[in-house]
């Protein structure tokens, strides 16, 4: 019997890059929105520390001049927090767009991939009808042979 042959191998083979490259865009975006997020979280974090500074020196007399400094890096770190945030908005609707670009392709994949395995187990089924009918046949010549002789 001919060795099992699928048709649509190369259009799965295909597929499959696809999905692969889908699947590694996808990591590149949710690595940048990680970045993105701890970026926002050092910030936040400068930002609560410089409050923290400002309060505290407060309390001890401070300069007009320095409190403006710090009300102007305050300011700066609250628009730069903004800015991040925005950023991370638009790149979790990327990662969104991305991750059902990945699913479509698992579809695709996936009907491909199961439409082989019936292939292939049809293909099976058949094999082993015709290896049983040829030990039937054996046996039935066997047979044959074996009463011819007596």
């Amino acid at each position: 019997m001919k060795k099992f042959f699928f048709s649509l191998d190369t259009v799965l083979g295909y597929k499959e890059q696809v999905l692969d490259g889908l699947k590694a865009e996808h990591a590149r975006i949710l690595m940048k929105v990680r970045e993105c997020e701890r970026a926002i979280e050092e910030l936040e974090q400068l930002h609560r520390d410089c409050t923290a500074e400002f309060r505290k020196n407060q309390l001890n007399g401070i300069k007009i001049s320095e409190i403006h400094t710090y009300e102007n890096y305050l300011e700066s770190l609250g628009l730069k927090i903004k800015q991040k945030q925005e950023h991370l908005r638009k790149l979790k609707v990327k990662e969104e767009a991305k991750r059902n670009e990945v699913v479509e392709a698992k579809k695709e994949t996936s009907s491909i991939d199961k439409l082989k395995e019936k292939k292939r187990a049809e293909y099976d089924k058949t094999v082993q009808k015709e290896e049983e009918q040829l030990i039937e046949e054996f046996v039935v010549t066997k047979r044959a042979m074996a009463k011819l002789s007596i």
